[in-house]
């Protein structure tokens, strides 16, 4: 847990950061705000599907190690520019672009690691894992909400430790995470391991359901968070990096009300039916947001979003995680990190061109509206609603 609870503790610190020197500090359009965010996200849509087929092969423990040791050298870049007073626009997209390399090679070696801890009890590792990452990324968001009165230097420092904390945590896994594939497969080439990969999530409609939701939340959902509410805060409430941290520690801490309940009642059976109605609702919490003036009544609906997004998202990487092969573990998750982080490019740079031209909160209603009629389309044509999964079905 140390690994996972050191990365998200710095995630946290770089969502905020990054959103307040790009938007507040550097004073960007909302276009290239837009432009930045999907730079951090750009990385993912090429390189994770990739990175799920190198994790099989040559084990995701060693993987994740290299990807985390890289990730904490990269908060030097912006340490130098801010002491030589070189920070600029294409510095932090340099930045957002290593970092999503190095984010891109870690998630699918990591979600791969997470099987191999749980045993049989996959639902209660990924709600507890979950439960870790959003307690951890609310310690992030607060310690980057005091960038403006200590400077984001002692940040930036302090989020590089973390990280390397978070490798030494990857080393103590012991022989955890070393390659499953077989003679045959290790002959294979990259392109045919990636091509069993999609043929088995494809092939499976629970799998590919999930897939095409996750793809939605990415556009719609992350590119709402990442790109038009930091320029709301900028631009409607007028607001600081004590602002922008206190909304996305709020928007986790709904989360981790959530995952708290959901430990407490123990299995959700139905777990395709709890993510489209966490989904529904959270799409109608979101669309609110974007209607209201008042910076207390927006938070709180950001933490009520929250706390929707606290059911959905460990329901549907528990659909995934428990469907996939021993042998595709690698690859079938990248392919779940891919659908989400794969969109959010897309959905941040679709945000900062509807942020530019009708403003950050119509970007808002606009992405709830659009999260709403794809999971209508979902519920209507895949089984995801009527779905029941059970503790041992991974097994069959």
């Amino acid at each position: 847990m140390l690994a996972i609870s050191s990365w998200y503790a710095a995630f946290g610190m770089q969502s905020v950061l990054f959103a307040w020197l790009v938007t507040i500090v550097l004073r960007e359009s909302a276009e290239r705000v837009g432009l930045a965010q999907m730079s951090v996200l750009l990385p993912g849509l090429f390189l994770i599907l990739i990175a799920g087929v190198l994790a099989d092969r040559v084990g995701q423990k060693r993987q994740a190690i290299c990807s985390q040791l890289f990730a904490a050298v990269l908060p030097l870049l912006l340490i130098f520019a801010l002491l030589f007073d070189a920070l600029s626009y294409p510095v932090m997209i340099i930045y957002a672009l290593l970092m999503g390399v190095a984010q891109a090679f870690l998630t699918p070696a990591r979600d791969g690691l997470l099987n191999l801890v749980a045993g049989q009890n996959v639902q209660r590792m990924v709600m507890l894992t979950s439960l870790c990452q959003f307690g951890f990324q609310i310690l992030g968001y607060t310690l980057a909400g005091f960038a403006d009165s200590v400077g984001p230097i002692y940040i930036l420092s302090f989020q590089a430790v973390i990280l390397l904390l978070g490798t030494w945590g990857f080393f103590k896994l012991g022989e955890i995470g070393r390659p499953v594939v077989s003679a045959k497969q290790d002959r294979e080439t990259v392109l045919k391991g990636l091509w069993d990969g999609a043929s088995t999530v494809l092939g499976n409609p629970i799998m590919r359901a999930v897939l095409i939701q996750n793809i939605a939340m990415g556009f719609f959902f992350m590119g709402s968070f990442i790109v038009a509410f930091p320029l709301a805060i900028r631009e409607v409430f007028a607001g600081s990096s004590a602002d922008l941290a206190a909304l996305n520690a709020l928007n986790s801490l709904g989360l981790v009300l959530t995952i708290l309940v959901l430990l407490r009642v123990g299995y959700v059976s139905r777990a395709g039916r709890a993510l489209i109605l966490a989904q529904g609702i959270g799409s109608l919490v979101l669309m609110s947001a974007g209607f209201v003036s008042n910076q207390i009544v927006f938070t709180s609906l950001v933490f009520v979003w929250g706390i929707c997004g606290g059911l959905a998202m460990p329901m549907s990487r528990t659909l995934l995680q428990q469907l996939a092969p021993p042998n595709q573990r690698g690859r079938v998750m990248s392919f779940y990190a891919f659908s989400f982080m794969g969109a959010g490019p897309f959905g941040a740079l679709l945000n900062g061109y509807m942020s530019d031209l009708y403003g950050p909160q119509q970007a808002i209603i606009f992405s709830g509206l659009g999260m709403i009629i794809v999971l209508l389309v979902v519920t209507s044509v895949s089984p995801l609603w009527r779905n029941v999964i059970i503790a041992d079905q991974a097994k069959a």
